[in-house]
């Protein structure tokens, strides 16, 4: 799924005549794409890997720290005026069924969750995840960042091969 909506988001930002870094950049911000779908369209785009790299992980990056300073202010105010409060609710029922798998391996579950790119996981997620289970904002920005890392890392061997990141 991941590599369709990237596909989809080289197409509109080729019709568009956006530039290729910025494109990748975009993409990267975006939850669920994160650096995997930001690596895809980097790839297309025929981006060099370590830029490619940076600019992923910077993108993905952005939104972290927002994440977890404000959403639960966020979620509390859309809750209390019936704003997807299904959803939210939703979403905080699932952070207390990852609690214990989180909170058992604390800082290792946490980075592990961010870091291992499969469809649910990722910085917007754990930062998500993190803001609801209390992570202090100090402890949590560095294992996200270092789980952003990871994953863009490992998105990087399965997008262009490990032969480009010794290149």
């Amino acid at each position: 799924m991941t590599q369709q909506i990237a596909e989809w988001f080289t197409a509109l930002f080729s019709e568009h005549h956006v530039n290729a870094e910025l494109a990748a950049f975009i993409t990267s911000l975006f939850p669920i794409l994160e650096c995997r779908g930001g690596m895809i369209v980097a790839k297309i785009f025929d981006i060099p890997f370590i830029k490619a790299f940076l600019i992923c992980y910077l993108g993905n990056m952005i939104p972290m720290p927002f994440i977890l300073l404000f959403i639960r202010k966020i979620l509390e105010f859309m809750k209390k005026h019936n704003t997807l409060k299904k959803f939210i609710e939703k979403m905080e029922g699932r952070a207390d069924k990852n609690r214990d798998k989180i909170m058992r391996y604390k800082q290792w579950g946490l980075l592990l969750f961010i870091a291992i790119p499969l469809p649910g996981t990722g910085g917007w997620t754990g930062s998500l995840f993190a803001a609801l289970l209390d992570i202090d904002f100090k402890k949590a920005l560095p294992i996200v960042a270092l789980g952003v890392f990871i994953a863009d890392l490992i998105m990087s061997v399965l997008t262009y091969g490990v032969g480009a990141i010794f290149a």
